[in-house]
């Protein structure tokens, strides 16, 4: 039901003290008709009774316990007869009896499925269970209209539930918070290992080439700057690492995730708190600032400057990627798609849409590149949303200005 790396699921020991208690009640339930089997009508019924509660409680214990899949429907047929079995009480005992006793199988042992049921699904779970218990017994002993502070019933059962309950949510929160730490110490592990292994052999590497290549001169000069350029992009990705360590769980932080793609290769803005969104749209909008990245240094020409832009604005995310390169000259999207490049279509402009928002380019011959990309900041109403506006997207996702091209949105921000 919920497994690992870390050990068994975040329940099992609930399961298994519950199992425990569920035997002790069973000791309880057999002495108590031990003692009471003499003022019942039907006594060989009773016995055959406390048979079934005998045998139902070994096994499930056992399934409960072990069987993982098989807690849910175990957790049903345990309420199914915890009220078969109170409601039996009439069957082998006279009105002037069960109703000012408990029921047969003793509201001790009927415990046992309102823990089961809090454990299962938690605190409403096993209120639940515990009210409709306590309703059975008031029904079957004939005691619906008795004061409530008469009859331990209801507040016992109840109290088993709420507490179990909240036993179990406090156990799941544990469970999840060990498992988010052994995460975070293998990712803090390994990449300590990467870092020692980077510095002991492809940095010490691409140091001496710089040296060698200055030493000699010439040709070999370009080779010392590419060098040197290498070295401090992989120390500025070791850095952002130690700075921006991934803690795990279904959020991660975009404003990180932007940096680690960006690197040495762009200029980065964005807020200095942290911008937690779901993991999966985190990801996306990190590997479509890799594609937009790639496509700068192939197309934008060589020196030419790149600037990353991302602004939290509440419901909406914006993520803008400039260049001042060459730009993009009109119809040459459309002609590359034509011919099978799907570069930009479906790493840029797929993914945006793919989160439910949309891509903006912004260029001209000669005048620099923009993307811009706005997406909701949560989850989306899925693919008919998506389908339903993917024409105008498309459309819109290859506008070019012409003539009098408006101010651009980052350029507009880095002057201010």
């Amino acid at each position: 039901m919920r497994s690992s790396p870390t050990g068994p699921d975040a329940d099992a020991p609930l399961w298994r003290a519950a199992q425990v208690f569920r035997l002790v009640t069973v000791v309880y339930a057999v002495g108590s008709q031990f003692s009471t089997v003499v003022n019942y009508t039907r006594p060989g019924l009773s016995w055959f009774f406390v048979g079934v509660l005998v045998a139902w409680s070994i096994v499930s214990a056992m399934l409960l316990s072990h069987r993982v899949r098989l807690r849910r429907t175990v957790t049903a047929v345990d309420q199914i007869l915890a009220v078969a079995l109170m409601a039996a009480t009439r069957l082998v005992a006279d009105h002037d009896w069960y109703s000012n006793h408990q029921t047969m199988p003793t509201t001790l042992w009927v415990a046992n499925a309102v823990l089961s049921a809090a454990i299962l699904g938690g605190p409403l779970t096993g209120i639940g269970s515990a009210l409709l218990m306590s309703v059975v017994s008031a029904v079957v002993r004939d005691q619906i209209t008795l004061d409530l502070w008469r009859d331990a019933t209801a507040p016992v059962l109840v109290a088993c539930g709420v507490a179990m309950g909240f036993a179990t949510t406090a156990a799941r929160s544990a469970h999840r918070q060990l498992e988010q730490a052994v995460r975070v110490a293998a990712a803090t592990e390994e990449r300590d290992r990467l870092a020692r292994q980077v510095h002991d052999g492809v940095l010490q590497v691409l140091a001496l080439v710089q040296r060698r290549g200055l030493e000699l001169g010439g040709g070999a000069t370009e080779l010392a700057e590419l060098a040197r350029e290498q070295e401090a992009a992989l120390r500025q990705l070791i850095s952002d690492q130690d700075t921006h360590v991934d803690r795990g769980g279904e959020d991660a932080d975009l404003t990180a995730l932007v940096r680690a793609r960006a690197g040495t290769a762009a200029t980065v803005s964005a807020p200095a708190d942290p911008i937690m969104i779901p993991r999966d749209r985190a990801e996306e909008l990190a590997a479509l600032t890799t594609a937009a990245l790639s496509n700068t240094h192939l197309h934008a020409g060589a020196g030419a400057a790149t600037y990353i832009l991302l602004e939290d604005l509440g419901d909406e995310l914006v993520l803008s990627i400039r260049d001042d390169g060459v730009g993009i000259g009109p119809g040459r999207l459309d002609e590359a798609r034509d011919q099978g490049r799907m570069g930009v279509s479906k790493s840029i402009v797929g993914r945006a849409e793919w989160l439910g928002g949309v891509a903006l380019l912004d260029s001209a011959a000669g005048e620099g590149t923009e993307w811009e990309i706005r997406v909701p900041k949560g989850e989306t109403n899925g693919g008919d949303q998506r389908g339903s506006t993917r024409e105008h997207r498309t459309r819109t996702s290859y506008r070019q200005r012409d003539g009098g091209r408006r101010p651009s949105h980052l350029a507009q921000r880095r002057r201010t």
